[in-house]
């Protein structure tokens, strides 16, 4: 990749590596939702090929995921009881989000996400017989009937719903500690995007919302979501919360939020965008 294809693109997926192994390739090794890293120095890296030789980790499928900064980068699942080495750690996906650059966290969500994929799809979804890789592709086909499958992804709405200079933020009984968020949902099949925003709003807090507008996108590798994030305004009606997924809720100020989400996330990304125009 050029440095104005990496300027541009940022990462550039790939099928296929190179035969010959690289000691500057990076190798993301994943266990569930646990990723192996390297620390040297306070500072966490994803490990090269060079420090897997030196690991003497064995596998039997690795995936290409891309280039990365002149680097092609590779996953691969490994067993949970391997015997690592002082420099080495295993860490959640989710600390990985906050002790890497944030390119190298999406790139080992990619990892995740594919690997996911992979061992929840051996088998046809069609037939029953076993699937391979297909080799032009990231798919897997089926031996017997040629069902080709295409690695999982889960698309999900987040939305930050403003009124004036405030903000709705939610507790949902899953957070861990007493965090707020803002509202979030999969859409549904035949769903479009616009309809799940405002379903899920009035589903989980009662209200009722307008000026739909999409603010971004990110992937959330828990195991495959894909967050789309969009901006609303308030229009009517009084928070009730569901009592399900939504415990609390409540409009808040940008000068006394309560504890919001990591900065690895949209939904902290919309959090702060929110407090930066108001």
């Amino acid at each position: 990749m050029t440095d104005k294809e990496y300027e541009y693109f940022g990462f550039k997926p790939l099928i296929h590596g190179e035969v010959e192994r690289d000691d500057n390739e990076l190798w993301f090794l994943i266990c569930n939702d646990k990723l192996l890293v390297k620390i040297t120095e306070d500072k966490v890296s994803i490990p090269t090929y060079k420090d897997i030789k030196v690991l003497n980790i064995s596998f039997q499928e690795a995936y290409c995921l891309g280039e990365l900064k002149n680097k092609i980068c590779f996953t691969v699942e490994i067993e949970e009881n391997i015997e690592i080495k002082e420099e080495f750690k295993m860490i959640t996906i989710y600390e990985a989000g906050i002790l890497l650059e944030e390119e190298m966290f999406f790139v080992a969500g990619r990892g995740r996400q594919l690997l996911h994929w992979d061992k929840t799809h051996k088998f046809c979804g069609r037939c029953g017989n076993k699937t391979i890789k297909k080799e032009d592709e990231k798919a897997k086909i089926c031996t017997e009937c040629n069902l080709i499958t295409y690695p999982t992804i889960s698309p999900a709405i987040i939305v930050a719903i403003t009124k004036g200079d405030e903000i709705l933020l939610a507790h949902n009984k899953g957070f861990k500690d007493n965090k707020y968020g803002i509202i979030a949902g999969f859409v549904d099949a035949g769903e479009d995007l616009e309809t799940c925003v405002k379903r899920e709003v009035f589903e989980e807090v009662g209200i009722k919302i307008k000026n739909i507008k999409y603010y971004g996108s990110q992937i959330w590798p828990f195991p495959n979501s894909l967050m789309i994030g969009f901006f609303a305004e308030y229009q009517s009606g009084e928070i009730k919360v569901d009592g399900e997924e939504i415990v609390k809720a409540d409009w808040f100020k940008k000068d006394n939020f309560p504890k919001i989400p990591d900065k690895i996330s949209i939904a902290r990304k919309m959090i702060d965008h929110f407090a930066e125009i108001s």
